[in-house]
């Protein structure tokens, strides 16, 4: 399996994995979204190429002014981390936010940060196990007007 960044032809196959991680939103919001990744240099979206080419995971960073848990500045920001069923637990996800932290380091960051939901174990766990530490956990409120 190759980690490589995305590239024009994965189009359909990165909307594909979006759309697992992120149901809630359309996919003319994903495509948007991920316009927005290509050509920012301050954005990454890196995936992991199956040998038949199809993707099998992806990740996306980008850069924010600060992050909780943070002390410096101009922190990189894991916006989205996903790796299919199939392919999990063979270190792929691993290598792909390996990949992702060395983006960081030649952009200048110090540190790097990520979030997800409370009741993601999964990704809880593969964090931790990345060396990731829990700094806080949030509450989201919401209330139409």
């Amino acid at each position: 399996m190759t980690i490589r960044e995305v590239e024009a032809r994965d189009r359909e196959e990165w909307l594909r994995l979006r759309l697992a991680i992120w149901p809630e939103d359309s996919a003319a919001a994903h495509l948007e979204q991920m316009d927005d990744v290509d050509g920012d240099e301050t954005q990454i979206a890196l995936v992991i190429e199956r040998p038949d080419g199809r993707l099998g995971g992806f990740v996306e960073a980008s850069t924010h002014p600060r992050a909780l848990g943070c002390e410096t500045h101009d922190v990189a920001y894991v916006e989205g981390w996903y790796v299919d069923d199939d392919l999990r637990r063979q270190g792929l996800g691993s290598r792909l936010m390996r990949e992702t932290e060395e983006w960081a380091r030649r952009r200048g960051a110090r540190e790097i940060a990520s979030d997800t939901q409370i009741e993601n174990d999964i990704s809880l766990q593969g964090h931790l196990r990345l060396g990731y530490k829990d700094v806080g956990r949030l509450i989201h409120f919401a209330k139409k007007l």
